[in-house]
């Protein structure tokens, strides 16, 4: 069975509102793991929602403790900055709850190597480069202090990351596009955790 759902993709791909709108529907019944990282809020954001912001002493800590499942570090124009995922329990797979995690490629495979492919269902969700960062540029522009440099830096690091090699190795198989209406592509994702339950 397939406990974990992944939620997956590059940079304004939509993959944040489609976690919401997924972890929101109470009929699936998915269980929201909240992530951690040592960079800044955007506006917009909340601890606890989003994200867990901590400082970068925690993250040592966490880290010392061995209880770090994934851990990504970018070198930013600010400054590096860590987004990673800690065995804190929120995650019991002999619970029976099913549990919806969003990240990349690679915290996707830590996460596969931790709890094995078995339990995990990936959720690849695909946009056309020239309309991501459209979305990109529009979502900077709405920060108080926009940072256009880090923008592009992210943009540029996806396409590497998100390599179809890597999306090969990774054994992804489907992609959910979110290229035009936002609804249909949710739908869709919906249509195929229903499958997936009643498989």
């Amino acid at each position: 069975m397939n406990e974990i759902v992944f939620i997956m993709g590059k940079s304004a791909s939509g993959k944040d509102r489609i976690y919401r709108e997924l972890s929101e529907d109470k009929a699936l019944g998915l269980n929201k793991i909240t992530m951690y990282t040592t960079r800044p809020l955007r506006s917009g954001e909340a601890e606890g929602r989003e994200y867990h912001f901590v400082d970068d002493d925690t993250a040592k800590r966490l880290e010392n403790e061995n209880k770090i499942i994934e851990i990504r570090c970018y070198d930013t124009v600010f400054g590096v900055w860590k987004y990673f995922t800690a065995d804190d329990g929120q995650i019991d797979l002999a619970s029976g709850k099913r549990y919806i995690v969003i990240g990349t490629l690679e915290a996707y495979d830590k996460f596969c190597e931790y709890y094995g492919n078995e339990h995990i269902m990936p959720i690849y969700i695909e946009v056309d480069d020239g309309v991501r960062l459209i979305r990109a540029v529009k979502r900077e522009m709405e920060q108080e202090n926009p940072h256009y440099e880090e923008l592009c830096r992210r943009f540029l690091a996806d396409a590497k990351d998100f390599s179809e090699e890597n999306i090969r190795k990774s054994g992804i198989t489907r992609r959910f596009a979110n290229n035009g209406e936002f609804d249909d592509c949710v739908d869709e994702i919906r249509q195929a955790l229903k499958e997936l339950v009643y498989e």
